[in-house]
């Protein structure tokens, strides 16, 4: 059998040439090992003094602070943490390389309900009572436990890649920030905005005290509703014969009817009298009997109340029932007192009967309206969430058991009542409705409105907060800008700020109370004692220390209550500018505040109101707040539904770049899902970004800036790919000045993948590869990549913090970091929009001759792109536009033939339409030889007989490099 020596030959011919191909050369390998390496380059940053080096070159920039809003030093960090934390690395990593000075100090929570309920919680399982225990030493047992979680959770954040300077955090518990926390509370002790009051709050019967509206969540819960007669005893418009009428209401909370004390209507609400002549099986009501529902809502009254039929004797306006007064309806019970009938613009037909019981000790508008007409605030419930011994009937039980006991009760009056004939009174209906309930979001338990004596911050009077807080966000930016809508209306709307709680671990709220005339002790110097004592004792010296200690010589300790309430914690976290801001290099007001949108009526508001208190102003000049974190379906993120992304999961097996890649590529604004398919797509994502750098790497092996190509010498898709550079430079210049980055990183991954991979690497790696090194265009293509490689690998920095270093380090070496770069400045002749559009065209041709080789091959008319000659056909016009383009070289085909067709205007369609007119592409097999280096085929290949197998151009280059190559080499 006898074979060809043609293929040997050419075989032969291609090892021969093959160390003459400039091929890519680069230590920075496909595969990152994310796992493995980030954690050394960590350490690497330690050891090599990154941190110190950063300080040092911050010398005499221009300062940007944010300000970072403390996580609760309880657990292991989620999901949210990650998202919030590289929220803010990716932003003062950005303003660093941007020129600016950067000081980042992190920050913790650490007093407050939820630690006590850990250490409670060890208690319980232990059958110890927390009771018993000395309060110093349950203090010091909080202290330890929140010390032990900060040090877990900093740990944490430095895994993610979070800069910051972790050896000067602070923590709400260090006793400087104890002191700066009680001199703050001084602050608004002494300009008169502190008092005591009493008024109903949020409160835990679980955990035994106030919540602030931060600490809430809301669920579904099933409660009872009831429908309750109040007979009217006494009516000033005798006209009317209310006399035998009662006033009905709807509720769905039962256990406030013993804190009842009045009844209130809607004055622009028609109401009717109804009688009921029928009635259902089950009905309370008994034929012939009148009562008082709104016009409005007589149908779903009669159903609930189980009344077949009725008529209505006639209808009230609202303002008719100004001056009725009734009975509660367990009057001769213990409750015999009047129930007046108050007029109250809160009032609705929405639901119920347009009636509403007004319990002031459990109700914000109940405590408003009877207040301002005199009626008592009644203490019915303790504490614990169980009525006082002193409440008629039902002294002892809990208010989340007693709708049976109180609708029992009430079935009983309403007997009693229809078997002597009087006016309904008590039960009429009874049902139940599932609804979204407030609930302490540590307990998980429900609360209730209930009002205790509690230490408040005055938002309105003289110099009112409420007002100077507004006027104060006229001067903040909100991102994205439909926060401040938020923010404000929940500013305008919030009642005075209550900021003391029945707890034991926290800043007490350290002031004194005069018992003859139970006014606050306003003294500066009083005040200062205390502060100075916990700078150097801690918060603990107020219960350590006599009282004598704080109060000086000149006042009797016993005519004075101290005060053992402890702050809310929200304050101390409002407060934390005070003691952080404060320091060197770190300005008042921040330039900016980040954190999750539920801080709008967290952290954000209490800062707000902290600094606008005590400063005038506000302590942040930009607040933005990024959503929450949903599994990919968009649910809740739980344990039992089994969707939770941990983190430290994420780390240890797809790295922390890929997650902080997912931050960047999310819509922040917005809620942001996670999981195991979004994640491997932020994986793929990751893989194309590191396979640009490595390709930019692979192909800049060797270069020098000796091999350099001005601006002006550059060819033109050069200076296209350096417009494009200066395109995404501006977008990544106004992310850094407005903090708006969505879809910067999108837009870069775009670059990346779209205009380099696929575009303008794909065209010039046959100029790399195969040009001579001095050849104009090869260089040229390294001036680029050059460039391309700085600019690519310091805008990734902030997001991909050890990518980018090792990008950085192979290239350059390790004395020097990425991080200590700056974004590569964009000269202004870079800008070229008339290149653009010339290239927008250009690509639009190029993507219609592409489309009709993928068909030559698909159809095996050619094997590569190569093997291919294009006839294309233009107009005169738009030979004249594309003249200079090298169409081979942009389509990578051997050749392309140009036929302008004169009958033509446009043979390519402009606008969004795109596609040809007539005159498609042609697609030949190419005439000639394949270059054994190059692998085009042309005629010419192999016309040099001291080069056999090569074009013209690569034989000059394999001549030239022999001819550099010295002998014997």
């Amino acid at each position: 059998m006898t074979t060809s020596s043609s293929e040997p030959d050419k075989t032969s011919l291609a090892d021969q040439y093959r160390d003459t191909v400039f091929l890519p050369r680069t230590s920075f390998p496909m595969r990152g090992g994310l796992p493995v390496q980030e954690p050394k380059w960590l350490e690497h940053w330690r050891t090599s003094g990154l941190d110190e080096r950063l300080v040092a070159q911050a010398e005499g920039r221009p300062t940007f602070t944010l300000h970072d809003g403390p996580p609760y030093a309880n657990g292991n960090l989620h999901i949210g943490h990650a998202l919030n934390k590289i929220n803010k690395d990716v932003i003062n990593r950005a303003h660093r390389m941007s020129g600016y000075a950067v000081r980042y100090v992190p920050g913790w929570d650490c007093h407050g309900l939820p630690i006590e309920w850990k250490v409670e919680e060890e208690y319980r399982k232990a059958k110890r009572d927390k009771d018993s225990v000395p309060v110093l030493e349950f203090r010091a047992e909080c202290r330890a436990y929140a010390a032990r979680w900060l040090n877990v959770q900093m740990e944490e954040f430095r895994r993610l890649g979070v800069q910051g300077e972790w050896h000067n955090r602070y923590a709400t518990m260090d006793f400087s920030s104890e002191a700066a926390i009680a001199e703050e509370i001084g602050r608004f002790l002494l300009n008169g905005k502190l008092y005591r009051g009493l008024r109903p709050v949020m409160w835990s019967p679980v955990e035994k005290t106030a919540l602030a509206e931060a600490e809430i969540e809301y669920h579904d819960h099933t409660s009872t509703t009831i429908l309750v007669a109040f007979p009217i005893v006494r009516d000033p418009t005798p006209a009317q014969a209310l006399a035998d009428v009662s006033v009905v209401i709807w509720t769905t909370t039962p256990w406030t009817i013993p804190g009842n004390r009045a009844l209130a209507y809607g004055p622009d609400i028609t109401y009717v009298v109804l009688q009921v002549n029928e009635t259902e099986p089950g009905a309370l009501l008994e034929p012939g009997a009148k009562v008082i529902v709104a016009e409005a809502l007589v149908d779903s009254f009669c159903k609930e109340a189980h009344v077949a039929a009725h008529h209505v004797l006639y209808t009230l306006p609202g303002t008719a029932l100004e001056g009725v007064v009734c009975a509660h309806p367990l009057r001769g019970a213990g409750y015999d007192f009047d129930v007046p009938m108050l007029a109250g613009d809160f009032v609705t037909t929405e639901a119920g009967t347009g009636l509403v019981h007004q319990a002031p000790a459990h109700g914000e508008d109940d405590f408003q309206l009877c207040r301002a007409h005199g009626i008592e605030v009644p203490e019915v419930v303790q504490a614990d969430g169980t009525y006082a011994p002193w409440v008629p009937r039902f002294a002892g039980v809990h208010v989340f058991k007693a709708a049976d006991v109180v609708c029992e009760a009430l079935s009983e009056v309403m007997e009693e009542a229809t078997a002597a004939g009087r006016a309904p009174a008590g039960l009429v209906g009874r049902g139940q409705i599932v609804h979204s309930y407030p609930h302490s979001w540590r307990s998980r338990a429900p609360v209730i409105y209930r009002a205790t004596p509690q230490w408040f911050i005055r938002m309105d009077g003289e110099n009112s907060l409420r007002d100077n807080a507004l006027a104060a966000l006229d001067d903040v930016t909100f991102v994205p800008a439909q926060a401040r809508n938020r923010l404000t209306s929940m500013v305008r709307t919030r009642p005075d700020w209550c900021i003391s709680r029945q707890r034991a671990w926290g800043v007490p709220i350290a002031v004194f109370v005069e018992k003859h005339t139970g006014e606050v002790l306003r003294d500066a110097q009083v005040m200062q004692r205390v502060v100075d004592a916990f700078r150097t004792e801690g918060a603990d010296a107020w219960y350590n220390s006599p009282p004598e200690r704080f109060l000086g010589p000149d006042r009797d300790a016993d005519a004075y209550e101290q005060v053992f309430d402890i702050v809310d914690v929200w304050f101390e976290s409002g407060s934390t500018h005070a003691f952080v801001l404060g320091r060197p290099g770190l300005t008042f007001p921040a330039d900016l505040y980040l954190e999750g949108s539920d801080q709008h009526r967290g952290w954000f508001q209490s800062s707000l109101l902290e600094s606008v208190g005590t400063r005038g102003i506000a302590p942040f000049r930009a607040l933005v707040t990024n959503g929450f974190v949903l599994d990919e379906h968009g649910r809740k993120m739980s344990k039992s539904l089994g969707n939770v992304i941990a983190p430290q999961d994420v780390n240890d097996t797809m790295g922390a770049d890929v997650l902080r890649l997912w931050v960047m590529n999310s819509d922040t604004n917005d809620d942001l899902r996670i999981g195991k398919e979004i994640l491997k797509q932020q994986g793929e994502l990751y893989r194309r970004l590191r396979n640009t750098l490595r390709w930019l790497l692979g192909g800049l092996d060797g270069f020098t800036q000796a091999e350099a190509v001005p601006y002006a010498e550059l060819p033109e898709l050069e200076r296209w790919v350096l417009h494009r550079l200066t395109e995404l430079g501006g977008l990544v210049a106004r992310a850094v000045e407005t903090h708006e980055w969505v879809g910067v990183y999108p837009a870069l991954h775009g670059f990346c993948t779209t205009d380099l991979s696929a575009f303008y690497f794909d065209i010039r790696k046959d100029a790399l590869y195969c040009d001579a090194p001095s050849s104009p265009t090869r260089r040229a293509v390294r001036t680029v990549l050059d460039i391309l490689h700085r600019c690519l690998t310091t805008w990734l920095a902030p997001v991909l913090v050890f990518t980018a270093e090792e990008s950085w380090t192979a290239r350059f070496g390790t004395e020097n970091s990425v991080h200590e770069q700056a974004f590569v400045d964009m000269p202004l002749e870079w800008m070229d929009p008339e290149l653009e559009e010339r290239w927008t065209r250009i690509r639009a041709v190029r993507r219609v001759i592409t489309t009709e080789i993928e068909g030559a091959r698909r159809s095996g008319a050619i094997g590569s792109s190569l093997q291919a000659n294009v006839e294309l056909t233009l107009s005169q016009e738009e030979a004249a536009l594309f003249a200079g383009v090298n169409w081979s070289e942009l389509a990578i085909v051997s050749h392309v033939e140009v036929v302008i067709d004169p009958t033509s205007a446009s043979v390519y369609v402009e606008g969004d339409e795109g596609g040809l007119l007539h005159g498609a592409p042609v697609v030949h097999v190419a005439e000639g030889e394949k270059c054994v280096r190059c692998w085009k085929v042309l005629p010419e290949t192999g016309s040099r007989a001291d080069r056999p197998g090569l074009c013209l151009r690569c034989a000059d280059v394999v001549t030239g490099m022999e001819a550099a190559t010295p002998e014997g080499a």
